[in-house]
């Protein structure tokens, strides 16, 4: 938050925030002694209440009226990690939930006049780059992916003039979650937070400076197309815990967004769909949309159709898993594979990753679907060699060490507290589902025994770190229930800050159910929405809290960056993700920041030996996934003593 200067008063500091809970409170009631209309607030009195972004917003959002500078503020306030609680919370206590609430669903949506001028820009926008020989293309969702793909696309040169080939329309619709995104990346700003330091300035370069890129709200912009990349999600809901079965694909977003795309584009214009979907929708579900919608526009020509999925990774290398790795695509017609490999050749790096085209779209489908399976397999099946490797005595990191020396298994690798991202825990009930929803088979309980086993192991596997945890203190005449936890990387993967599906979340919420007060540290990991907005992220009534007790108070958590102050009176330390800070911790360090010997739980092979043994030498207790030699290390330390 950034502090403005302005003269100390009392119960503020001199950085201008506010000291404590009560003077919140009499600020509140100031509002309404001075204002009896809370849509009127003094200039005095907003300038006292400033500082915090939230409470900006909420005075912002809850006017009645907004001037183009108020609510270009607005929008760049919900373009920045908000504690949205924090600020419903006191949207409340204001008197003004009913006018913020409204606020957040009108304030500067579009109106139909927006709609018209906005059409117009674009226009001129693809006018202009038609006559300087740019192809237009149109990125429909500015999510993980589409974002990051459209400036990718719009980046794209000549191979051997040099000169933009592409002019690159973002579309996102105008929803109050996601409407932020338009202004932001016209000013030239990433939607998309990424370690990879390449994002940032392409992003830039592209809308300010090669004004190849830019974004919209109106849909309209599909007449203007040569080439749409459809980047809208489709998910895999869960019903239950660990039985992947009862799920099911979420297609509705897509087959909306396709419905809008056949009823709008240009006869010759190819449409490509890069979501990860369930096999046979492109040419059963995606086609017959476009088809029919055509026929309704009097339109003879069949719809170009084509699927090429992503690959993209989170981390340093966001870029290059679009641009530099090696693409499967395919076209419901010969045509439409043609332009597909055509346009890809262009936008990506095809002589050091050639593309590998196929016959059909399912065919190009079932490969992200079998190779996400696989890797989710491989995962899973190590998990029975965690179990055992705990029960006797084995170190599994040792073993797969070994097993890694031998290059036809040198992809082997430790599962940790489950595997996360948003790929392998869904890839395979999107093949389970498609089998029987789109290609009309009744036996698949009696098919997919094991892609579906896998989902559900991984999808459990960090229950068991909570059960390492209680073991760990009960060595040490403690109990789960009352005790404080720290929880050290809160991310599915190491050195970034991704948390989608992440095994640690699992952990925390187990842990909560038991009764743990737990605290959470991680570098990389700004603002944990999946605890902090738990009752609409990932979307209503999909949050995992549903499959756990005790779990309200989960969205107070905020995660820490202060290592030491973390680690300050806690109980047990559980090391969830293998991130480089963590590597680095001393036992000494541990135990002296903590204020005495702790309860250390290792989920990723984190800890070599030695430092195991330094924790025993120092009267911690440590337990790990899959490192049942740990009770050797153990007997050690006290035969040493004895």
């Amino acid at each position: 938050m950034g502090a403005q200067e302005s003269p100390q008063r009392e119960g503020v500091s001199a950085s201008g925030n506010l000291d404590s809970a009560q003077v919140e409170g009499e600020s509140l009631r100031r509002v309404k002694e001075e204002d009896s209309s809370p849509r009127r607030v003094s200039p005095r009195l907003k300038q006292f209440l400033m500082n915090p972004p939230e409470i900006e917003l909420c005075l912002l959002l809850s006017r009645a009226q907004l001037s183009p500078q108020a609510w270009e503020r607005a929008l760049a306030l919900l373009s920045t990690p908000l504690r949205w609680e924090f600020l419903l919370e006191r949207a409340k206590a204001f008197g003004l939930f009913p006018l913020v609430y409204t606020g957040l669903s009108s304030h500067g949506l579009p109106s139909e006049q927006d709609y018209t001028l906005e059409l117009r820009r674009l226009e001129g926008l693809a006018a202009a780059a038609h006559k300087e020989g740019k192809q237009v293309v149109v990125v429909m969702g500015l999510g993980f992916v589409g974002a990051v793909m459209a400036a990718i696309v719009a980046d794209t040169v000549h191979k051997k003039k040099g000169h933009p080939t592409k002019f690159v329309i973002g579309c996102q619709r105008p929803s109050t979650r996601s409407y932020w995104k338009t202004p932001l990346l016209n000013r030239g700003e990433s939607p998309v937070k990424a370690e990879d330091p390449e994002v940032d300035p392409m992003i830039r370069r592209c809308v300010l400076e090669k004004r190849t890129l830019t974004a919209t709200f109106n849909p309209d912009c599909l007449a203007l197309a040569d080439c749409v990349v459809v980047d809208v999600q489709c998910d895999y809901s869960k019903q239950h815990l660990g039985t992947m079965k009862t799920g099911e694909a979420d297609m509705a977003a897509l087959e909306a967004t396709l419905r809008q795309i056949g009823e709008k584009i240009q006869p010759q214009c190819l449409v490509l769909m890069e979501t990860t979907v369930p096999p046979g929708t492109t040419e059963f579900v995606a086609w017959p949309i476009l088809k029919k919608a055509f026929r309704a526009r009097g339109i003879k020509a069949e719809p170009l159709l084509a699927h090429s999925f992503e690959r993209v990774m989170p981390g340093k290398d966001y870029v290059s898993s679009i641009r530099d790795f090696w693409r499967v695509c395919s076209g419901c017609n010969g045509k439409a594979r043609m332009r597909v490999v055509k346009f890809l050749s262009e936008v990506l790096n095809v002589e050091k990753f050639p593309l590998t085209a196929m016959d059909r779209p399912i065919e190009s489908e079932t490969t992200k679907i079998v190779e996400n399976s696989y890797r989710a397999t491989i995962l899973a099946f190590l998990n029975e060699w965690s179990i055992f490797s705990e029960r006797n005595g084995v170190d599994l990191t040792k073993v797969i060490r070994a097993i890694k020396i031998r290059p036809t298994h040198s992809n082997i690798i430790f599962p940790g507290p489950g595997i996360g991202g948003y790929c392998l825990p869904k890839d395979g009930g999107l093949g389970y589902w498609a089998y029987e929803h789109i290609l009309g088979f009744q036996d698949g309980d009696s098919v997919f025994k094991i892609s579906t086993a896998a989902i559900d192991i991984n999808d459990t596997r960090a229950l068991h770190v909570a059960e390492l945890t209680r073991d760990a203190l009960r060595n040490m005449g403690r109990y789960i229930a009352g005790a404080r936890v720290l929880l050290a990387g809160a991310s599915y993967r190491e050195d970034v800050g991704d948390t989608r599906y992440s095994g640690s979340e699992l952990v925390l919420r187990k842990l909560a159910e038991m009764g743990a007060e737990v605290s959470v540290h991680d570098p990389y990991v700004h603002h944990w929405y999946e605890l902090e907005s738990q009752d609409t992220y990932p979307a209503t009534g999909r949050s995992w809290a549903r499959f756990f007790r005790n779990q309200q108070d989960l969205v107070n958590i905020r995660v820490q960056k202060d290592l030491p102050a973390a680690l300050k009176g806690v109980e047990a330390l559980i090391l969830a993700v293998r991130h480089k800070p963590y590597l680095q911790l001393k036992p000494d360090e541990v135990v002296k920041w903590a204020s005495g010997p702790i309860a250390v739980v290792d989920c990723f092979g984190i800890l070599e030996d030695t430092e195991i043994t330094r924790y025993f030498e120092l009267g911690c207790e440590v337990k790990a996934l899959g490192r049942g030699h740990i009770q050797r290390l153990k007997e050690k330390v006290r035969s040493a003593r004895a």
